[in-house]
């Protein structure tokens, strides 16, 4: 399907589900809604902007990239629409084949800070094929602008990448997804993917990494904890925290702490248990204290929190299966 074809059915999509949701995203008591993302699975906020990043799912195989603004909560779709031609980097990228000339479906998100405007943000995809798609940031006029780079292929072997962390020296770091048992994957420029020691786990989701890339924080999902696991050391060390609820992604709030979201879909009759659409926490990373901070039911258009970040006074939570904006709790 050409790019042409692509947003053309895109836009038809989103217009018809941009016309039920305004009529129905009003507010839930404190809570409000950025009415118009489309199940905004992951967000990431651009430093020292007033732009959030979202990642939209229309289908398994497609969805557009979202620039959300904080001052007003307008958005706009920055990717595939409105984007700049892709020119990918050989050099770095150069086991990639080439710009995804069909569709795909942004999950995970995450950024490498650059200098004069310029960052590289990266883009779990699924559809035509399982990559992380690379593009280049540019934060200096009035609305970012994405231009695709490059790829980096997930490795074989892998279930799902999920979500996605940047390390030292131009390194990722990926959760592969399988409630059977699934792990940690870092890929490197010169060297490619590998198994990170130590980090078999059942349903590894979020995922994020201390400033000097010694720790990754992992969001347990089948084991509803947050998992601290050391990185580049002989002895491997790991611990983890039960939070009560089926973690999804996990972000880094503004005080150091660890933003935990997810939810809780079902109950096990072995111990008392309440659904809930969407659950937020916050883990000191060092003592791994526990905070909760949202428990909510859910309504008829957001049916199930996946991420959460702190923006000023406020956590703003996105989801999917049906979930038709982006949540805004008071804290």
């Amino acid at each position: 399907m050409s790019r042409c074809i692509f947003s053309s059915f895109l836009l038809l999509s989103l217009f018809s589900i941009n016309a039920f949701t305004a009529e129905t995203c009003d507010p839930n008591g404190e809570i409000q809604f950025i009415c118009g993302p489309i199940n905004p699975e992951d967000l990431y906020q651009i430093p020292g902007t007033p732009w959030v990043i979202a990642s939209g799912r229309v289908s398994d195989v497609d969805g557009p990239i979202y620039a959300v603004n904080i001052g007003d909560y307008s958005h706009r779709i920055i990717f595939p629409e409105n984007a700049s031609l892709p020119e990918q980097d050989t050099t770095i990228y150069q086991g990639c084949p080439g710009p995804n000339t069909s569709t795909f479906q942004p999950h995970g998100l995450t950024l490498r800070e650059g200098r004069g405007g310029m960052h590289t943000l990266y883009v779990v995809g699924h559809g035509e094929r399982e990559a992380i798609e690379v593009f280049n940031l540019d934060i200096r006029g009035n609305i970012p602008s994405l231009k695709w780079v490059g790829c980096i292929v997930a490795p074989e072997g892998t279930r799902r990448i999920n979500s996605i962390t940047s390390l030292p020296d131009g390194a990722i770091g990926a959760t592969n997804f399988d409630t059977a048992g699934g792990e940690l994957w870092e890929w490197h420029p010169t060297s490619g993917w590998k198994v990170v020691p130590g980090s078999q786990m059942p349903g590894p989701n979020g995922l994020v990494s201390s400033a000097d890339g010694q720790w990754f924080y992992i969001g347990g999902w089948s084991d509803q904890a947050l998992v601290r696991l050391s990185r580049g050391k002989s002895a491997i060390q790991i611990d983890a925290v039960p939070v009560g609820f089926n973690v999804d992604n996990v972000r880094w709030g503004t005080d150091g702490n660890i933003v935990v979201a997810g939810h809780v879909t079902r109950c096990d009759d072995s111990s008392a248990c309440e659904l809930a659409v969407a659950r937020v926490a916050k883990v000191n990373p060092t003592t791994l204290n526990v905070q909760q901070l949202v428990d909510f039911k859910g309504n008829d258009f957001f049916n199930l929190g996946t991420v959460a970040i702190e923006v000023g006074n406020e956590i703003w939570v996105g989801g999917i299966r049906g979930s038709l904006g982006i949540a805004r709790f008071p804290k």
